[in-house]
């Protein structure tokens, strides 16, 4: 009885402590004189899909038949950017499978400036789609220079004690700094980044999403949540302290996986946080940006029925090049 009281005691704490720290940084982190459009931070969406791109190997479903036929229809893994176009600094939010032309989509709209032009990395968790691109880094491919990967304890643990990873790390190729849980790590003179912890399938490492604050705006990226009720946090606080916020929408809703008890996974179904969402006012609404889609979920066709709901509840679908100035 004791340790679950101080269980539930150490949680709002945690959670008042956030909205705090939320609050005070929305109103005064970086307070300076405005920048311009052309100098602005901003973050760039380089990825929508859920860990297996779209389409997925080996599915030969409708869902997937258009875009095997249709290039363009093609969907990479969730990846966010983000630039300093002051600093010439370029980081990466995930490391996905897609890397390779992620990388290249990136150069292609900034190109870089000096060197490889990865300033950092930071991985939210050790599922496939969010942390396996970094084998681009190793000997085999680029070769890369002590890259700074930013992850938390048990991930931080898990590259390092697991091949191949293991191998980036002693040969030099990327230099882990531990992450702690609500802790900002500023990335440059204008841009600072918090790890959010959050429920989910932790089989080999802890899961967070992260903010991202820049002079004037601050984004949340959060691809990866267990149903909202399970989080110790409220998501209306969430939205409430930030511009923009990238959320978990890897299923429109149930019965999209035919034979399975879709109750059972861990993921807030888009129709859900649609009608959770629904009394909030028409700015807060309007701050949501659902990614992460699984290679089933019908918003990947912009013209579906689906896609229309989310729209026509005030809310969006993110876009793959899209750019938010922080």
């Amino acid at each position: 009885m004791t340790e679950q009281f101080n269980r539930t005691v150490v949680q709002m704490v945690n959670l008042v402590g956030f909205v705090v720290f939320a609050v005070s940084c929305h109103c005064t982190a970086f307070a300076q004189s405005p920048v311009t459009a052309a100098e602005s931070p901003f973050v760039i969406v380089l990825g929508i899909a859920q860990d297996a791109g779209y389409p997925q190997a080996g599915c030969r479903k409708p869902c997937c038949a258009k875009a095997w036929n249709e290039p363009s229809l093609r969907r990479h893994a969730s990846c966010l950017a983000i630039v300093d176009p002051i600093s010439s600094q370029r980081w990466l939010i995930e490391c996905t499978p897609d890397f390779r032309e992620q990388f290249h989509q990136l150069d292609a709209i900034v190109p870089p400036k000096r060197g490889l032009g990865i300033d950092g990395v930071f991985l939210t968790h050790a599922h496939i789609g969010h942390y396996t691109g970094l084998m681009h880094l190793g000997r085999e491919v680029i070769g890369a220079g002590a890259i700074s990967v930013f992850a938390m304890p048990r991930m931080k643990h898990f590259l390092e004690s697991n091949g191949p990873w293991s191998q980036l790390v002693s040969a030099n190729n990327i230099k882990i700094h531990e992450l702690l849980e609500s802790r900002p790590e500023r990335i440059s003179e204008r841009v600072r980044v918090t790890p959010i912890l959050v429920p989910h399938r932790d089989e080999y490492s802890e899961t967070v999403g992260f903010r991202i604050e820049g002079p004037n705006r601050t984004a949340i990226f959060l691809p990866d949540i267990d149903k909202w009720e399970r989080w110790e946090m409220k998501i209306e606080d969430v939205l409430r302290s930030c511009d923009v916020a990238y959320l978990d929408g890897t299923f429109f809703g149930n019965g999209e996986l035919p034979g399975r008890d879709m109750s059972t996974i861990p993921h807030p179904f888009i129709e859900n946080s649609i009608k959770r969402f629904s009394s909030l006012p028409d700015d807060q609404r309007s701050k949501v940006r659902f990614l992460h889609f699984n290679h089933t979920n019908p918003v990947l066709d912009p013209k579906s029925d689906a896609a229309k709901t989310v729209r026509q509840a005030g809310h969006h679908l993110a876009v793959e090049n899209e750019r938010f100035e922080l």
